[in-house]
């Protein structure tokens, strides 16, 4: 689908230079002198390159569509994550830098958004918190007041965490899946 420069809006997918982009920034400028245009940041969603490309405003360029599905992780694979489609049962499997860091967090049966292109998936969204055991806690320093200090604990996956000092070990906690911080202990 074609559309005007000028239309363009972050989160849009290109196809551009033979290449899937994805728009990250859009800004139009007006230079005193010569036509309008829409400097636009873009990057390469196979490749994971960044590219700034200026276009007119009235040139067009060739919009993607992508296809949004709810998938279900199954299981982890070497570095190869796979998903089921819940209406087709069909699997699917994804590289693990597809998914980045967030894949430490990826639980049996977790429904999460995968971006096709053709059938081919581009990226892969997990929820944005899970509830995770805490297996190892480093024991409170007595004076510390909660408000001023974290400690560091270790999650049921491997993963280190700062925790508040009340948190002891074998207690559950919901953690942000995109920067592994603690948000609140879990409730059972």
């Amino acid at each position: 689908m074609k559309i005007n420069a000028i239309d363009l809006k972050p989160g849009n997918v290109l196809e551009h230079q033979n290449k899937l982009w994805m728009v990250l920034k859009r800004e139009l400028v007006q230079p005193g002198k010569g036509g309008s245009f829409a400097q636009v940041e873009l990057r390469d969603l196979r490749g994971g390159a960044k590219l700034n490309e200026r276009f007119r405003t009235q040139e067009t360029v060739e919009r993607v569509r992508l296809d949004e599905k709810d998938m279900q992780f199954l299981y982890m694979e070497g570095d190869q994550a796979t998903l089921m489609d819940n209406d087709t049962f069909e699997q699917v499997s994804v590289p693990r830098d597809l998914i980045g860091d967030p894949a430490d967090f990826l639980q049996d049966g977790m429904v999460c958004k995968v971006m096709l292109y053709e059938g081919t998936p581009l990226s892969v969204e997990i929820p944005g918190s899970v509830v995770m055991q805490i297996v190892e806690a480093d024991p409170v320093v007595r004076g510390q007041t909660a408000s001023s200090s974290y400690k560091p604990g270790r999650l049921e996956n491997g993963r280190r965490v700062m925790i508040p000092p009340f948190i002891e070990t074998g207690t559950r906690i919901v953690v942000n899946t995109a920067d592994a911080t603690y948000v609140e202990r879990a409730k059972d």
